[in-house]
């Protein structure tokens, strides 16, 4: 670990709060592929719609952080539960926000996720999906993205949860859920998200290609 200090892997509690922000001000806000490639905030920026996203995610008081001994943020995934019906509610109400960025990278995320229905696939009405994971590029390189997803597992387990979901936007997610045999059941390639006019809606960089939506079961 950087400067040898141990992590602890812990559930996020509301004193990591505002750490966990300004972490991700300055690491996914920038960084993740969709919001790269629209641009939608430089690094160290808030984001209203965003910190929305985050904040009504911690509520359900489901996320892990990895902290160092001193306390310094050097992971965190953000999980939820999501609701059957939910996805639908959130694309309707999306047609209000007036960020056209955020809101072209949540039209692409909702209506991809359309095309497919654990709920009914697998008889539940709700499911553990991990929403955002995000490490410190100094401590990038370690293993702790993955060892997130599967500090999230368990904890999905531990709930009950029969299934643990993610929305894979770029290569490195994808490459840690496929180690920890999840499955595909839907992708979108980014050069085919196109407008009326043939062009690219949101030119994401390579090595990221695609979107995927991936699930395990638990059960």
């Amino acid at each position: 670990m950087l400067d040898n200090k141990p992590l602890e892997y812990t559930k996020l509690l509301p004193t990591h709060h505002d750490a966990v922000l300004e972490h991700l001000r300055n690491t996914f806000f920038a960084d993740e592929p969709l919001n790269k490639g629209t641009k939608l905030c430089q690094r160290g920026e808030g984001h209203p719609e965003l910190e929305k996203v985050v904040s009504d995610t911690l509520q359900d008081d489901i996320s892990i952080v990895a902290v160092t001994k001193d306390g310094d943020i050097a992971g965190v995934v953000l999980n939820g539960w999501l609701h059957k019906g939910e996805v639908e509610e959130s694309r309707q109400k999306l047609k209000n926000c007036k960020d056209e960025r955020f809101r072209t990278i949540f039209t692409l995320l909702y209506d991809e996720n359309l095309k497919v229905d654990l709920f009914s696939q697998f008889g539940v009405e709700k499911m553990f999906e991990v929403r955002i994971l995000s490490v410190d590029s100094r401590f990038r390189g370690q293993g702790i993205a993955k060892r997130l997803f599967e500090e999230s597992e368990k904890l999905a387990r531990e709930l009950n949860s029969k299934v643990i979901k993610a929305d894979c936007t770029g290569l490195f997610s994808q490459k840690i859920t496929a180690s920890l045999n999840y499955t595909v059941c839907h992708e979108k390639y980014y050069d085919k998200y196109l407008n009326d006019q043939g062009e690219r809606i949101i030119p994401v960089e390579q090595p990221h290609e695609k979107l995927q939506v991936k699930y395990k079961l638990l059960q």
